[in-house]
């Protein structure tokens, strides 16, 4: 299996004022194409700002990182925007869709940057919508749509351009526990497809879906473990609903 995310000895920095904040320090992590991954750690763990790293909307202040073969630790803004949109799909907790646009038109965003044509964007974005279970919404705005079917229609965006990753920053933290549950089956069957997910979660009972947890403390790896028993607790955890 090759490897897709490679980070070798990664800090970050951030000063302000006369104070220093090691916000990462000498995290080195690599991850196969097809892995199932969540970030877990308390706030100040330093989670979030590697997954802003590996998400390339930040740029580490030392080490490397090589994403898909490529090293992109030292790229501009305007090569960091080109590789995000090409490598990965972004699902964040607030949802992040325009509320004025249609779910079709949410979901086709990305393609625009792409420069793919109207009725291309509006055929690939059907199908994104189909593969998540709303095939029928693609009119609805977002406030015509619960908490779940929102979170539905950025897993689709997110799938619009077939990236490299998932990245999924906190993806239940908007709802409620039988939705989450059902978002959570959602990935694991685009896991099953395939597809690489890296998920960031505060919640024990979320990361149990993923097939191994990464443990983040003080800026630092605590733990990197393999979950054996996740379709397991994945099951326990719905039929306790």
């Amino acid at each position: 299996m090759s490897t897709i995310i490679e980070t070798h000895d990664i800090s970050k920095v951030y000063r302000m004022g006369a104070e220093t904040i090691n916000a990462l320090k000498s995290v080195s992590i690599s991850i196969n194409r097809g892995e199932y991954v969540a970030f877990m750690g308390p706030s100040g763990s330093g989670k979030s700002t590697f997954m802003n790293i590996i998400g390339c909307l930040d740029t580490p202040t030392g080490g490397t990182y090589i994403l898909n073969g490529q090293d992109v630790s030292n790229m501009t803004d305007n090569e960091l925007a080109e590789v995000r949109n090409k490598e990965i799909g972004f699902v964040f907790q607030t949802f992040n869709l325009l509320p004025r646009q249609s779910s079709l038109e949410n979901v086709a965003l990305p393609l625009i940057y792409a420069g793919y044509s109207k009725s291309e964007r509006e055929e690939r974005a059907q199908k994104a919508l189909e593969s998540v279970g709303l095939g029928t919404r693609g009119k609805h705005k977002p406030n015509e749509l619960s908490g779940g079917q929102r979170q539905r229609v950025a897993i689709a965006r997110a799938l619009i351009n077939d990236p490299s990753i998932i990245l999924a920053d906190e993806p239940t933290g908007n709802l409620d526990t039988k939705t989450s549950y059902e978002i959570m089956e959602l990935f694991e069957n685009l896991h099953a497809k395939g597809n690489t997910i890296i998920m960031v979660t505060h919640e024990e009972d979320i990361a149990k879906y993923a097939h191994r947890i990464v443990r983040l403390r003080d800026g630092l790896v605590e733990s990197d473990t393999l979950n054996p028993d996740i379709t397991t607790a994945a099951r326990m955890q719905a039929e306790q609903l």
